[in-house]
């Protein structure tokens, strides 16, 4: 009898580890597709979703290498990245080297990867800057199958994973919850979304830079295109360029300086933001502070927009308009998905009424549209927690552009995709220019909760090329470099002897 149940139990045992050990090759990649210099081996299944995963584990509170520990515990762990140790950029560009490498070679089995492959990316404190980035690296590849990405919630205020039905708090980060997300991500449909660019052209003054205020740094997803040498006698123009990318939304205005001053604080002060109590606290205070429910008289910089820039719009190619301000309006918001600080939708749903008096479309993520908002306080991004609420519709644009000259103030507050700066402004006489522009499609995933809408059925996994602009006007100079790519990655290089543009 004892002999029987001990035969049952062990033959029960090996059960649920072929049905795991059966689960996990769904998502399971090789180490000679992982790893260099590693021969092609040919006793492998081809896995039905197989996945790429990007953990901070410095982020977080503990959440970050507790979820890296319990991937690396489930999957391959060549597969699962830190990006405390490894930066996305060069963790793609080596994996397509080896694909491409291994489809030389006849083998099928990277083929069948390329064409299944799913990113996951964990989201931790400035996650949505994480994000960005990696998609702008994915962008920048120009794949013929570039992989839908996957975003988990382990911050709060993530955006993006709010966006495509993930949620807005952590899924777990024990066996049985990676599993289920796993699973999510397998069932999981993908969805164009639209790709933002963003040229900053910024004049070198004669003392100082136009480089960001410390102690923060750019956006991931930002970077110096071309700078000034001091040394540099003969460039006469002296202009700094920056260029990047974004697809949820660019910020300006007081509600940047208010994230600004909380990553700030996070940034000096790590130890004392490890609870979520704490930290809506802390950020609640600094609101105050920063004078966003009322006008600051302490901080210049909070004047109305209308003072801070003069803003054009396109929304025909070739036809900038400029955008009128109200004078109570002291942030913008240059919106793509409809989710915003935690979740929140700054457009709203306006009824047909509405649009066809304004001329406007429904909101949707891949129609080559942003959603620009306006705000006038604290009191008035409270209506966002209202059925119905929403900020001042200012315009849709294809294009949109801000212009800054001297008076404007010494600097002003940016944020994109959840990550603020603080950006100097002219101090002579030459006009700094900040313009966005569409530039292509992403792939993501979503699921069935997904708050973002399509203005097409989901597409297949087919990269859609970058839309053509028939506008050939030169608004910076040497852009047919400059607007080549989003520069996601400054030390990303596609390596010699890979035709990875075709593929």
């Amino acid at each position: 009898m004892v002999k029987n149940i001990a035969k049952l139990s062990l033959h029960n045992f090996f059960q649920k580890s072929n049905k795991a050990e059966d689960f996990l090759k769904d998502y399971y990649i090789p180490d000679y597709i992982l790893i260099p210099e590693r021969k092609i081996q040919n006793d492998y299944d081809i896995a039905s979703c197989p996945v790429l995963v990007f953990i901070n584990s410095k982020s977080g509170g503990q959440l970050g290498g507790q979820l890296l520990l319990t991937y690396r515990t489930l999957l391959n762990k060549n597969q699962v990245f830190d990006l405390g140790e490894k930066a996305p950029d060069k963790v793609l560009h080596q994996f397509y080297s080896n694909l491409e490498k291994h489809k030389q070679n006849g083998d099928n089995l990277s083929h069948e990867i390329e064409r299944r492959l799913r990113v996951i990316v964990s989201l931790v404190a400035g996650g949505d800057g994480t994000a960005g980035w990696i998609l702008g690296v994915v962008s920048d590849l120009k794949l013929a199958h570039p992989p839908p990405i996957a975003t988990v919630p382990l911050g709060t205020g993530n955006n993006l994973p709010f966006a495509f039905g993930w949620g807005k708090k952590n899924p777990g980060t024990n066996c049985q919850s990676v599993k289920s997300f796993l699973n999510q991500v397998k069932n999981g449909k993908e969805m164009k979304v639209d790709s933002w660019r963003i040229l900053m052209k910024m004049k070198a003054p004669k003392e100082g830079s136009c480089v960001p205020i410390t102690p923060l740094e750019l956006p991931h997803s930002l970077h110096a295109f071309h700078h000034v040498s001091r040394a540099d006698t003969l460039n006469k123009e002296r202009h700094h360029i920056f260029r990047g990318g974004f697809w949820n939304y660019f910020s300006i205005g007081m509600d940047a300086q208010v994230s600004y001053a909380f990553h700030s604080e996070r940034k000096l002060h790590p130890e004392k933001f490890r609870h979520q109590l704490v930290n809506q606290r802390t950020y609640g205070k600094l609101v105050c502070k920063q004078g966003w429910f009322c006008t600051s008289f302490v901080h210049p910089s909070s004047r109305n927009m209308g003072q801070l820039a003069n803003v054009k719009i396109m929304k025909r190619p070739g036809e900038w308009i400029d955008l009128h301000i109200p004078r109570s309006i002291r942030s913008i918001v240059c919106l793509n998905l409809p989710s915003f600080s935690g979740g929140l939708n700054p457009w709203g749903r306006p009824n047909k009424k509405k649009l066809h008096e304004r001329d406007l479309t429904p909101p949707y993520v891949d129609d080559g549209l942003l959603e620009v908002v306006g705000f006038r306080d604290a009191w008035h991004g409270l209506i966002l927690f209202t059925p119905g609420g929403h900020g001042t519709r200012l315009a849709q644009a294809k294009r949109i552009r801000f212009e800054f000259q001297k008076g404007a103030g010494e600097h002003t507050f940016m944020r994109m995709d959840g990550e603020p700066w603080k950006q100097r402004l002219p101090a002579d006489d030459d006009t700094e220019v900040i313009e966005i522009s569409h530039f292509g499609q992403v792939n993501m995933l979503a699921s069935p909760h997904c708050q973002s809408r399509s203005i097409n059925a989901p597409t297949s996994d087919h990269f859609q090329e970058e839309e053509k602009d028939n506008n050939h006007e030169k608004d910076f100079e040497d852009d047919s470099e400059e607007r080549r790519k989003l520069g996601a990655a400054d030390t990303f290089r596609i390596p010699d002897g890979f035709d990875i543009t075709h593929l």
